[in-house]
């Protein structure tokens, strides 16, 4: 029987085990880990004596993890809440660029006090690659590139180092390693995962973990300069049906027990003392809530006793859960709740449940003893104040130079060789070299997703001191042979170079974001093509360079470069490349290394590359990578792409509805539906109260200039569409706009039915007196507290009132900045 929405129990006690059996696991069949961590009699004794002591509110209070954008230390201490995290687009003051002095003292103002009794709060973190939040750091390659060097003992090494920077701001716990086993490249959290070599992803995750925490059972384990781990996202993240994030795991149980839980034992062995839930479910199970994978499997079959925490807000999707009530997730054995924004509704509704069900608090107790184990293994008693541990305040240690040697010897491994020909690498350095491209001096496409934000980009200059660009590293290589650089983003130049190195990548991204329906680079933007095919057709030859989160379509430019380097997402020391590429006096010039942690496409629509029999082979298979002595013979590849521009959550772009989106004007006399095609010189609602005719903005007709006479509506309708995890992922409603007077203008969405609901009462004011072009952001939380159910939003509407006038350029969906973890 389900649970209800409202906290109240239904026919207690209730075991949820049988709620999940429409796909039930035969774990029989379920190997188990060598070795684990032996619970320490001390540490037992010691928690079982603290959860006597607490009450109901102080334990469940425990096993929540409270964002710092949603809660201030004084509540944190007040309430004993447990664990505190900050979310990719949370850092102090709400500034991205906050020194690291900032950061010790945010984390520090969470310290209870100096009572040896007090139970210390836990501090968390995305510290994916490198301390990555934050300004100075180190930020190593992704693990994408990890996978790519296949070297165990760079990930060891790119483990410490990152542990000993965490330390340095006094956290605790980073999320970290992401142990998913990728088979669609389509999936937005592809970089975040090794390979779709499952072999690959064990070695490699396990090596990250050793790293991190140091080895179990000696004296250097989870000491001053480690840090808490968790192996993430348990389990079959990496095989959502279609590469959707926190979708549908599309495989058998048998595939699931080779491919995707073997890197989760591999952890184990490693002494992962925690491991994070996936959003993704199996058998159309949510993993958050499933008894049998958290409980039997996990727990009781694999014997793991350490921390079982949720993911931003996942327990929430669960049926008949929401963010601010959601037993089915305790009970199914999730031992730490993250609900950085929904903590206090989560806090009073557990509170109540458990104290009208008495059943429930031997689950409970289990899960604050699994929390204060978890803070015991990672000495923060011990540790104290964490402005005053051994490491903190030791900012010399971020971005130290063997940390970032370690960052340019991981760039080096890591670049793949793809096309080779005329032997044309290594550079001479003492010719002139023209330096061209959207990411040579771009180090935010160097760096990707998880960078100080969410999705990452923006300006960093100035926040990574001892960072390197491409064209920086270039430079200095040149210099010192006696070259010349010209660096034009266009390709423009007034002598003609001797080569031409050109530089693409990726726009930065993180799930939601990252997901695509084609693995074509830039689908609709052939400007980086044409400015490879304009230098070819010159004479020049072109070296290219890849910067992505994935292995991409790229045939044209593979066709018309004389060599061609994937590079993945190097980070802060991409200026490292240029020691492969360009060849400096008394210097040796180290080869290629870097082998291709997942196929490359010969097509577009090439999504099924690490299925166990692929229905087209791929044009590199995994492990393929070139040295420059390799001798191979180039065949033109084919140029047609499947690839499709349209992004179902852009409403209105380039003057027109995008999509199946369709627009109407309405006033008091009815309503008048806009051609798709284009306004073809303007029209009007029927009582003429809202105008519209096309604008230029950047282009011809790019835009629509609106007008409101009295009252009326602009309108965007389409096939509903479900953004409840949108809500969840914290996106918001974009509308890229110029406005003259905003009196009197409203936004609102609604479902095609709406009992209750109206225009009126669903919208949201807009409020600006900008003359310039913005964003309006709606977080679709705002939308959600209204009362719209948010699984079936199909008409955007933007009404007005006499004297209204704006000029639209743009309405969509995105992420917002306001992160999750």
């Amino acid at each position: 029987m389900p649970y209800v929405t409202s906290p109240a129990w239904v026919d207690p006690p209730l075991d949820l085990a049988s709620n999940y059996g429409e796909r039930p696991l035969n774990l029989a069949a379920w190997p188990k880990p060598k070795q684990k961590l032996v619970p320490d009699p001390v540490i037992e004794a010691q928690i079982a004596k603290q959860v006597a002591g607490m009450s109901l509110a102080e334990k469940v209070a425990q096993i929540i993890q409270a964002d710092i954008a949603a809660i201030s230390p004084e509540e944190a201490k007040a309430l004993k809440i447990g664990a505190i995290l900050n979310g990719g687009n949370s850092a102090p003051h709400g500034r991205f660029d906050a020194s690291a002095q900032e950061w010790l003292d945010l984390v520090d103002s969470f310290f209870e006090g100096d009572d040896p009794n007090a139970i210390p709060i836990l501090f968390g973190t995305d510290a994916v690659h490198g301390h990555s939040n934050v300004a100075g750091a180190t930020i190593f390659p992704h693990n994408i590139n990890l996978g790519a060097a296949r070297d165990v003992g760079l990930a060891y090494a790119m483990g410490v180092a990152t542990a000993k920077e965490i330390a340095v701001t006094g956290m605790d716990w980073t999320f970290s390693p992401t142990v998913a086993v990728a088979k669609d490249l389509r999936w937005g959290r592809t970089y975040e995962a090794f390979s779709c070599d499952p072999d690959l992803v064990c070695r490699l995750g396990a090596a990250m973990i050793l790293g991190l925490q140091g080895e179990p059972g000696t004296s250097g384990f989870l000491g001053v300069d480690k840090v808490g781990c968790a192996a993430k996202h348990f389990l079959g993240d990496g095989a959502t049906r279609d590469g959707r994030d926190q979708g549908e795991t599309n495989c058998s149980e048998s595939e699931l027990i080779s491919h995707h839980a073997a890197p989760y034992l591999a952890a184990i062995d490693a002494g992962a003392t925690a491991i994070m839930a996936s959003f993704s479910s199996w058998g159309g199970q949510g993993m958050h809530g499933r008894h049998d994978m958290l409980t039997k499997l996990l727990k009781q079959h694999w014997g793991f006793d350490g921390l079982v925490a949720g993911d931003w807000n996942g327990h929430g999707q669960l049926p008949g859960a929401t963010p601010g009530f959601a037993p089915q997730a305790l009970v199914a054995g999730l031992d730490m709740y993250m609900a950085p924004d929904s903590w206090r509704a989560l806090l009073a509704s557990t509170v109540e449940l458990v104290t009208s069900d008495p059943s429930l608090v031997s689950r409970l107790d289990d899960a604050v003893l699994r929390m204060l184990r978890f803070k015991a293994r990672l000495g923060l008693q011990k540790k104290g104040r964490p402005a005053a541990r051994p490491l903190a305040g030791q900012f010399s240690l971020l971005s130290r130079s063997e940390h970032l040697e370690l960052a340019r010897r991981a760039v080096r491994q890591s670049a793949v060789l793809l096309k080779h020909e005329d032997q044309i690498l290594p550079l001479a350095g003492n010719q002139h070299i023209l330096v061209c491209g959207r990411g040579a001096d771009a180090l935010d496409l160097a760096c990707g997703g998880w960078t100080l934000s969410w999705q990452g980009g923006g300006d960093f200059s100035g926040l990574f001191p001892g960072s390197q660009t491409l064209l920086e590293g270039v430079q200095a290589k040149v210099k010192s042979s006696g070259g010349r650089v010209s660096f034009n983003p266009a390709g423009q130049w007034s002598d003609k170079p001797g080569v031409a190195l050109v530089v693409l990548g990726e726009e930065p991204y993180a799930e939601f974001r990252g997901d695509c329906d084609t693995l074509a680079y830039r689908p609709g933007d052939p400007s980086d093509y044409a400015l490879i095919d304009r230098l070819a057709a010159s004479g020049i030859p072109v070296v290219t360079v890849l910067y992505s989160g994935r292995p991409l379509w790229m045939n044209p430019a593979l066709n018309r470069s004389k060599a061609f380097i994937a590079a993945f997402l190097p980070g802060t020391q991409a200026g490292a490349l240029a020691d492969l590429l360009i060849a400096a006096p008394s210097e040796l010039v180290p080869d290629f290394q870097g082998r291709l942690p997942f196929p490359w496409p010969a097509h577009s629509d090439h999504f099924d590359l690490c299925a166990p029999s692929p229905s087209r082979a791929p044009l590199f298979p995994l492990g393929f990578g070139l040295c420059r002595t390799d001798q191979t013979a180039w065949q033109r590849l084919h140029e047609h792409s499947t690839a499709r521009k349209h992004d179902p959550l852009t409403l209105f772009d380039r003057g027109v509805p995008q999509g199946e989106w369709t627009a109407e004007l309405t006033d008091f006399s009815g309503s008048t539906t806009l051609k798709k095609t284009g306004l073809l010189g303007g029209a009007a609602s029927p009582g003429r109260q809202v105008a519209i005719r096309p604008a230029d903005y950047g282009q011809q007709e790019n835009a629509w200039a609106i007008q409101w006479g009295g009252a009326g509506s602009l309108s965007f309708a389409g096939p509903p569409l479900n953004l409840s995890r949108e809500v969840n992922a914290d996106y918001a409603l974009y509308l890229t706009a110029i406005a003259k007077n905003l009196k009197g203008l409203e936004v609102s969405l609604l479902p095609p039915d709406a009992p209750g609901l109206s225009e009126a009462t669903c919208s949201i004011a807009l409020s600006s007196v900008a003359q310039h072009e913005q964003s309006f952001v709606i977080p679709l939380k705002r939308f959600a507290e209204l009362g719209i159910e948010m699984n079936h939003v199909h008409r955007l509407v933007v009404l007005g009132q006499e004297m209204s006038d704006l000029m639209l350029v743009k309405a969509y969906f995105a992420p917002m900045v306001a992160g999750r973890a």
